[in-house]
């Protein structure tokens, strides 16, 4: 008799839990955008001030991969630069010289124009000052020409190795370990004092305060939902009881799937199912791959 009424109160509960879950029209986990921050520099990892489970701000700086050969190598082309600049001509000063020859030249043949007026002079002395007035304006060009084509040259020997120190900024730049978003740190890969190369993963982080509820709706519900529509979620705290939030239906699948296993729908005969994703306002209580639900609704 003991055994019979022991029987039916484990029956009656079951049947009670069946009818709460009735109450919602999907069910799910919540989760959170992932992202595997991995080194972008080859090297020694210098320093690296984090801890899993850390709440990070985005861009928070966390950790270094050794750069003193890079500063050396800045150092170096920076050098180089100065003596590149070092070789460039002054223009103005090296034809100074031609200039001065040239006006002096014109003052004359002014002074000779006016003696032949006078018939103090000859038209052959003004022709010869013309001509080598004429020589000296070809040498300036000559001269201004060869200076410029030199100079050219060495500003864009300047300019490379500009581009080669901007080159190694980007190299020190991206050795230096950065936060990518405002998150929790799930899981750490590296340690510091070890080797790391590009690629090599360094730690996980989530975005922990913008969560999302991954719920599963069957096809005769498609048509109560939408994307931007408000719904209401409750994230199951077990003897705690439920924690209610608003959340907002953000991607409904285009494609059916089969139940996952551990997945109950409110048509509990549905063999196929859409995924839907919900987002949901982290207040701290909620943990990645908890479970919850969400019920469809004026809230």
């Amino acid at each position: 008799m003991k055994r019979n009424i022991f029987g039916i109160i484990i029956i009656l509960s079951f049947l009670g839990c069946k009818s709460g879950s009735s109450d919602f029209d999907a069910n799910g986990s919540f989760e959170a955008v992932e992202i595997i921050v991995s080194s972008e520099a080859s090297g020694k990892i210098v320093t690296f001030n984090l801890t899993e489970g850390d709440l990070l701000k985005e861009n928070q700086i966390v950790g270094c991969v050794d750069t003193v050969q890079l500063y050396l190598s800045r150092l170096l082309l920076e050098a180089n630069q100065k003596t590149v600049l070092s070789r460039k001509t002054d223009i103005s000063i090296q034809i100074a010289s031609i200039q001065e020859q040239i006006r002096n030249q014109e003052s004359e043949k002014i002074r000779f124009e006016y003696l032949v007026k006078s018939d103090a002079g000859t038209q052959k002395q003004v022709d010869d000052i013309t001509a080598h007035i004429l020589i000296l304006e070809r040498q300036l060009t000559a001269q201004k020409t060869a200076m410029q084509t030199s100079n050219l040259s060495i500003e864009n020997e300047y300019k490379a190795l500009e581009i080669q120190i901007a080159q190694i900024n980007d190299k020190i730049e991206k050795s230096i370990i950065k936060s990518p978003i405002e998150g929790a740190v799930l899981v750490k890969y590296s340690e510091k004092g070890e080797l790391t190369q590009p690629g090599k993963p360094l730690f996980k982080i989530a975005d922990t305060e913008n969560m999302f509820l991954k719920a599963y709706i069957t096809s005769d519900q498609l048509s109560h939902i939408k994307t931007g529509q408000k719904v209401k979620v409750s994230a199951d705290f077990d003897k705690d009881g439920y924690r209610h939030y608003e959340g907002v239906i953000t991607w409904i699948s285009d494609k059916s799937e089969f139940t996952p296993k551990n997945i109950l729908t409110k048509n509990e005969r549905a063999n196929l199912v859409y995924a839907i994703k919900v987002a949901v306002k982290n207040d701290g209580y909620l943990k990645i791959g908890m479970y919850g639900q969400m019920t469809i609704g004026n809230n």
